[in-house]
């Protein structure tokens, strides 16, 4: 683990704003200018679910995860690869940093298998070959990664962005992996937010029926990130003005998970 190493996950509406979207690529990019070598992994679902609807095409879900038929595959690439990659990049290179859009497709960065037939080309990322982000960081560029992965057969799959943020933490072998999301932290039955929790913690959440839907599968991905090895990880509201700064400074924002 590297100690000045660090990937964060951009997701949800943080995404969708450009207020937001400049404010995060702003702290991010001075992050960035500490020595900090930094990798951005991103979702972009609610933009997704937009362009489907504008077309005319309902999105189906089996446990939080998108059915993707091969238009809608056709769709992740332009939406997540293309859009708001490029928006991120460009949001990233005004802050003053030196950001490259990326994909799990190129250089093998990231490999992936079916995840099951009932969701279409849905993939699980099997490998992660983070020297493509050793080669980046190493010169001060900032690795902005899309949420698509492939397969050595030339398969193009639509996977989980917290599960890629995951596999490319651990491959990068990261001291932190960061989750700003649109919620404060991870809430307890009493729903105050858990300023730290084990995953024997979140393990109860989930098993109580207190952590569901997209806050189950964000404990499940910080769990697996753990077990591969990474010191912590910390799910953060992104809405927070200062959030990068503060989480990097130690303060308590948020929730903190430990293994």
């Amino acid at each position: 683990m590297n100690p000045r190493k660090l990937l964060i996950k951009l997701g949800g509406t943080l995404l969708d704003a450009p207020a937001s979207r400049r404010r995060l690529a702003g702290e991010i990019a001075a992050a960035a200018l500490l020595d900090r070598r930094i990798v951005v992994v991103h979702g972009g679902g609610k933009q997704m679910t937009r362009y489907l609807a504008e077309r005319g095409v309902e999105s189906r879900f089996i446990n939080g995860l998108r059915v993707t038929t091969p238009e809608i595959i056709d769709a992740v690439l332009k939406v997540f690869a293309g859009s708001v990659n490029a928006e991120l990049v460009t949001a990233f290179r005004a802050a003053g940093a030196r950001p490259v859009g990326l994909t799990g497709l190129d250089a093998g960065l990231v490999d992936a298998e079916l995840l099951s037939p009932d969701l279409g080309q849905v993939g699980k990322p099997v490998r992660s070959d983070a020297r493509l982000l050793d080669l980046l960081t190493g010169e001060s560029y900032l690795p902005v990664v899309a949420c698509v992965a492939g397969d050595a057969l030339g398969n193009v799959y639509n996977v989980n962005a917290d599960q890629m943020a995951v596999a490319c933490a651990a491959s990068f072998a990261v001291e932190s992996l960061l989750f700003l999301t649109d919620v404060e932290g991870v809430r307890d039955r009493s729903g105050a937010i858990c300023p730290t929790l084990t995953c024997d913690q979140a393990r109860t959440l989930i098993r109580e029926g207190v952590a569901t839907g997209g806050m189950q599968a964000k404990l499940e991905a910080a769990m697996d990130a753990l077990g591969k090895g990474i010191g912590q990880v910390l799910i953060a509201p992104g809405a927070l003005a200062g959030v990068v700064g503060k989480l990097l400074a130690g303060e308590a924002v948020g929730t903190r998970l430990i293994a």
